[in-house]
């Protein structure tokens, strides 16, 4: 017992002692700066109480609109992206004689930087989108990121290209630990390939969802570097997200003390809707 403690201390213990210095105690500095009225930049922050929250609430109406967006965002792109992810893992789990190639081409976009696949997909969008829409005379493919609905397509489309292949990953995982004797036994039975999805493929894939539904809708609330590059949050900050608006009030205001507070309400919403998210997915997963 004493041989397993110690090894236990060996191991886990630097992770958590450097999970403490980087991840817990800023976060409970945050909480304090959210408090405070503080520039970032002197050592004098000065208590204000709820001053930042009631702020954020009554004053802020460009925060609302910014959550309003992000929630949006995330529920659009949480759909396409494990949708698309798990189509491709039916597509690459099939026995084709390219499933190889076509797993490396589908997961090569989740190799790319956020920042540089945003600027990829900027110069698709305005120069290719603009060049096949001027040659065809389609007016929708022209001015693409000009426009807010467009814009908002323009982040879900990045998005659900960049992350589609790491899902596949995570589904292809789950399918291939489906015993093969279910499936023959339902063939046996009469049940056709959209029976064996439905009654059986889907039902023994739902850990595999609860982990890329929990995995995307988290990371599209955090979405930074690809906005960044794609749209900078316009036209007129009509496709900024929640961690841009917090950047900028930061770093481009210099209020710590309000970017502070809606970094705590951001944790709160996103921690909220995630361990929702996870309790009910639990409850639908079947046991092997």
């Amino acid at each position: 017992m004493k041989t397993s403690k110690g090894w236990f201390s060996i191991f886990v213990g630097p992770i958590l002692f450097a999970f403490i210095v980087v991840v817990i105690i800023p976060m409970f500095m945050g909480v304090y700066y959210s408090f405070t009225s503080w520039n970032g930049i002197n050592n004098n922050a000065t208590w204000v109480g709820l001053k930042n929250y009631v702020e954020i609430f009554t004053e802020d109406k460009e925060f609302l609109d910014v959550f309003l967006f992000t929630a949006k965002f995330a529920i659009v792109s949480v759909i396409s992206i494990n949708l698309i992810g798990f189509l491709l893992a039916l597509l690459v789990t099939k026995g084709l004689k390219v499933s190889n190639f076509l797993r490396s081409a589908f997961f090569l976009p989740n190799l790319i930087g956020g920042l540089i696949l945003g600027f990829i997909w900027q110069f698709i969008f305005t120069k290719g989108f603009d060049a096949v829409g001027a040659k065809l005379g389609i007016e929708f493919l022209r001015g693409w990121l000009a426009d807010t609905q467009t814009g908002f397509w323009g982040l879900v489309i990045l998005m659900s290209w960049q992350m589609s292949g790491y899902m596949m990953v995570i589904y292809i995982a789950a399918l291939q630990n489906i015993p093969d004797s279910l499936l023959e036994a339902a063939e046996i039975d009469g049940a056709g390939s959209f029976e064996k999805l439905i009654h059986i493929t889907i039902p023994l894939v739902a850990p595999a969802f609860t982990i890329g539904l929990f995995l995307t809708l988290s990371n599209s609330f955090k979405l930074y570097d690809q906005n960044l590059s794609l749209t900078g949050g316009g036209p007129y900050n009509s496709t900024q997200m929640l961690a841009m608006n917090i950047y900028n009030t930061a770093f481009k205001f210099n209020d710590f003390g309000l970017a502070q507070a809606k970094a705590v309400i951001f944790l709160i919403t996103v921690a909220a809707i995630s361990i929702t998210q996870i309790y009910y997915s639990k409850k639908k997963e079947v046991e092997m």
